[in-house]
């Protein structure tokens, strides 16, 4: 489980720098609280840090299962892979939007192995 603790800490963290380089944004570009709207990077910078939380909601409980039901090891490794995906995602998003693509599936499909793996491995033991 320590793997996953720390894959989980990394996960949070990512999401914290992601929320920095928004109120870095906002700031370079004058978008004043509680405007969400404004300066194109500051919105890609928004929407990338808006759309990890929403994948959060998802990781945190899929690797906890996955790590549960089936091997903490595996599940460190692919929450590896969602945080590879994230940074991907970011980096492209604020480039060009219409290149989030790679990323954005490499995380969500880190996301959806482990809620299914999850899932798999807690109704294989009630059979």
């Amino acid at each position: 489980m320590t793997y996953v603790d720390i894959v989980t800490a990394l996960a949070v963290l990512q999401y914290l720098v992601f929320g920095l380089k928004v109120g870095a944004a906002r700031e370079r570009y004058g978008v004043r609280a509680p405007a969400v709207t404004g300066h194109e990077i500051f919105e890609r910078r928004f929407r990338v840090q808006q759309n990890t939380l929403e994948q959060l909601i998802v990781l945190l409980p899929g690797l906890y299962l996955f790590s549960r039901y089936l091997d903490p090891r595996w599940a460190a490794a692919i929450g590896v892979l969602y945080l590879l995906g994230r940074e991907l995602y970011s980096a492209a998003y604020v480039r060009d939007p219409a290149k989030r693509g790679p990323g954005f599936g490499l995380s969500f499909l880190a996301v959806t192995v482990l809620v299914l793996g999850g899932l798999a491995g807690a109704l294989h033991t009630l059979i």
